[in-house]
């Protein structure tokens, strides 16, 4: 007992002091399996030259057996823009000097701001501030237009954006990635739940916004998360409303997350704001029946942007 306790207390300190990444590797990997599963083979053909210009492309296929390196490295780079953020990449974090740019692999700014829109709302009569008008809708929006080969982008440029997609459009269906909340408690935010502490069945304390992060797991392989987005509880086995898949605004799937976010994320007993929120049994199977419902949408909506981005394109 001594040593799951002792443990239990070792997690929570990693936990709590882990930067938000969005649904950590393992889903965001998995979303990108399911999408890869459903590009058209012009999008795929696309998308593989793309991603062959990343600078940490051959790292990702070191060692693959040739007919599955295209796969893997898709799957694999849909986490590279919470890989840069590690200082051995040589990116440099630019949050104090936010910019919305858009040059392709010259950028060397990690942008950890271009991974969130927080829709911000009120539990009392606390006031808040705009948000900055730089973030990943304002990102999405300039990626999608730039990946056609309509467009005039260079490749770089393509190929950079087309990454930033493959992590972004899985942060903002993440519901804490487009929902802050202000209080008196938190008069500056809660930073999508990162000041907010939780304690769920297993018996740790963690932020909200990191227990809504791990739902698919941690560190994961590439083929890790196909294997586990194919198997018979995975991803690729939700369903999801055809016409939702249709929506790909990324304004309105903000609005969407923002929803779930005020309504799941912040459910009672986390709207009651006490020092650690005990989460019930209701609350965590809400937590992850969204979770998986959005993680899903997220691989359906990506595949359907990069479909329709490389109709006419040629390599």
């Amino acid at each position: 007992m001594r040593r799951a306790l002792v443990f239990s207390s070792a997690l929570s300190l990693i936990l709590l002091s882990a930067p938000a990444l969005a649904w950590w590797d393992g889903g965001h990997m998995q979303i990108a399996a399911v999408a890869y599963s459903k590009l058209t083979p012009e999008a795929k053909a696309k998308a593989d030259a793309l991603i062959k210009m990343n600078p940490d492309y051959q790292t990702w296929v070191a060692g693959v057996p040739d007919d599955k390196k295209a796969q893997y490295a898709f799957v694999h780079a849909a986490v590279w823009a919470d890989d840069i953020k590690d200082p051995a990449h040589g990116y440099t974090n630019d949050d104090d000097t936010p910019t919305g740019q858009n040059v392709g692999y010259a950028d060397k700014n990690m942008h950890k701001y271009w991974h969130f829109k927080d829709v911000r709302f009120s539990t009392d009569t606390t006031t808040f501030p705009n948000p900055d008008p730089i973030n990943a809708v304002s990102q999405m929006k300039l990626f999608i237009a730039a990946l056609p080969a309509a467009s005039g982008a260079t490749d770089d440029v393509r190929s950079y954006d087309m990454v930033w997609l493959l992590h972004l459009v899985g942060d903002i269906h993440q519901p804490l990635h487009a929902t802050e909340r202000f209080s008196a408690i938190n008069t500056d935010g809660d930073r999508g739940g990162n000041e907010v502490n939780v304690m769920p069945a297993t018996g740790e304390a963690i932020d909200l916004h990191a227990y809504w992060d791990r739902m698919f797991g941690g560190y994961v392989s590439a083929p890790g998360a196909i294997f586990d987005a194919n198997d018979k509880a995975g991803l690729s086995k939700v369903q999801v409303d055809r016409e939702k898949i249709k929506i790909l605004d990324p304004d309105v799937w903000t609005q969407e997350s923002f929803v779930l976010g005020k309504t799941f994320a912040y459910a009672e007993p986390v709207l009651s704001e006490g020092t650690v929120s005990v989460l019930p049994r209701s609350y965590e199977t809400d937590a992850r029946n969204v979770a998986r419902s959005q993680a899903a949408l997220a691989a359906a909506r990506l595949a359907a942007v990069l479909n329709a981005a490389f109709k006419w394109a040629r390599s």
